[in-house]
């Protein structure tokens, strides 16, 4: 029988991990001088992530850009670079260096959650993107059924959470006055309840 070892590696600098991802053809976040490769998504996540997209576009204030999973995030209070689904930067991106692949200052983020990555999306990931100071809102979509979950920041720093789920419910984010119908972002999914 055989047996894999893994070698410890030294940490990579965060100089280090930015020239790597930069040459590399899948994505990886990077967090501890560690690099961790991310899972592809499925269908259905790629279908929610785009039409979100669509929809945040669509209304979104001209002030506003949305953006999608090519953009990397910095939470540098965490030594964390990450991706998410698709999120909104309001007034001027703020970058970090001068290649403007890695955004400091997202107002809005979106995760559609999968099975490996749920327990992430929910905690460690979401705590790390709290430490941001332009961040104000939070979306959790759902794969397997009609369901997003809102966080929206309080004026006293507390975090409020409400929960959409089914046909009728629509997700309202009235700092962007926007209005994101359930049924219209779950329109192309598969095999959603």
């Amino acid at each position: 029988m055989i047996y894999m070892v893994s070698l410890p590696t030294a940490p990579l600098s965060e100089e280090q991990y930015l020239s790597l991802e930069r040459k590399a053809e899948t994505r990886s976040e990077f967090h501890d001088g560690q690099m961790f490769a991310m899972a592809g998504g499925s269908f259905n996540h790629s279908l929610l992530a785009t039409r979100m997209s669509a929809l945040l576009d669509r209304q979104v204030p001209p002030a506003c850009r949305t953006f999608n999973s090519d953009l990397r995030i910095n939470v540098a209070s965490a030594g964390l670079y990450t991706y998410a689904d698709c999120g909104v930067i309001c007034g001027e991106p703020q970058f970090a260096g001068d290649q403007r692949d890695t955004i400091l200052n997202p107002l809005l983020l979106v995760e559609v959650l999968s099975p490996s990555t749920e327990g992430y999306d929910r905690g460690k990931k979401f705590e790390f993107y709290r430490t941001l100071g332009s961040f104000r809102e939070y979306l959790i979509v759902h794969q397997e059924r009609l369901h997003v979950e809102h966080y929206s920041k309080q004026d006293d720093g507390s975090w409020l959470l409400r929960e959409h789920a089914g046909p009728d419910a629509s997700v309202a984010i009235t700092r962007l006055d926007v209005r994101i119908p359930l049924a219209d972002l779950y329109a192309a999914a598969m095999d959603v309840a």
